[in-house]
């Protein structure tokens, strides 16, 4: 590995993390010695890149720094490709508007050479049933995960019983024919799944969450966990 890539391997590992990294560990993530990452890292900030910290204490990226798209590698392009392209396939209309807009700002920012794995990588994703028709609610739901706002749900169950619910939205989840709202239901005081197919009408209420969302979905996937946990066999 040259300078340049273990420079931009160096960024890579900072932008992951969230608290300080000593360069003892940079250093055994790099392969190098413990001083190489004392010059990288200074070269790094002579460069313009906020990082934070000093030997011994450990370093750390300032949030809002950005690495250009021409600098990401082919697999990197081609996993950004592939899953734009997966998005344009899903009843999410206004994600499928940012997908094509995101791989559009990416190609008009990387050089020729990546352009062309950007308009053509070979990879394509396959959605057997086609396109569905786009599902306004989808992205109402995701404003209310964005805002924590509660939305206030007309849901008709297998049964076909119609219930009037407030619930707190935590999680999406895209499948290839349907999605999955999981929630805080208010009404039943408990998490629940709602199919996105039958839920019949979705109003926005601009009451804010009981909790923050974050600590709502580390409870409910520890929950998830729980219950899907594999059951151990006396012999």
């Amino acid at each position: 590995m040259d300078k340049t890539e273990r420079l931009f391997s160096l960024l890579d590992r900072l932008r992951r993390r969230r608290t300080p990294v000593s360069a003892e560990t940079l250093a055994e993530e790099e392969g190098v010695s413990v001083r190489t990452i004392y010059r990288d890292v200074q070269t790094l900030i002579g460069l313009g890149a906020p990082i934070e910290g000093e030997a011994g204490l450990g370093y750390v990226l300032r949030a809002g720094f950005f690495l250009p798209p021409l600098m990401f590698s082919s697999s990197e392009l081609e996993a950004l490709v592939l899953g734009a392209r997966w998005v344009q396939t899903l009843a999410d209309a206004d994600l499928t508007d940012a997908a094509k807009n995101a791989l559009a700002k990416i190609a008009a920012a990387s050089p020729p050479t990546l352009r062309g794995r950007i308009e053509d990588p070979g990879l394509w994703p396959v959605n057997i049933g086609g396109s569905p028709e786009p599902l306004p609610i989808l992205p109402m739901a995701r404003e209310a995960m964005r805002e924590e706002k509660a939305i206030a749900l007309a849901y008709q169950d297998v049964s076909g019983e119609r219930t009037e619910r407030t619930v707190w939205p935590i999680q999406l989840a895209y499948y290839e024919g349907k999605q999955i709202l999981v929630a805080w239901c208010c009404l039943r005081e408990a998490y629940r799944n709602f199919r996105t197919d039958r839920i019949l009408q979705m109003t926005w209420t601009g009451a804010p969450y009981g909790r923050p969302r974050r600590q709502m979905a580390a409870e409910w996937l520890e929950e998830f966990r729980a219950q899907h946990a594999p059951v151990e066999k006396n012999e």
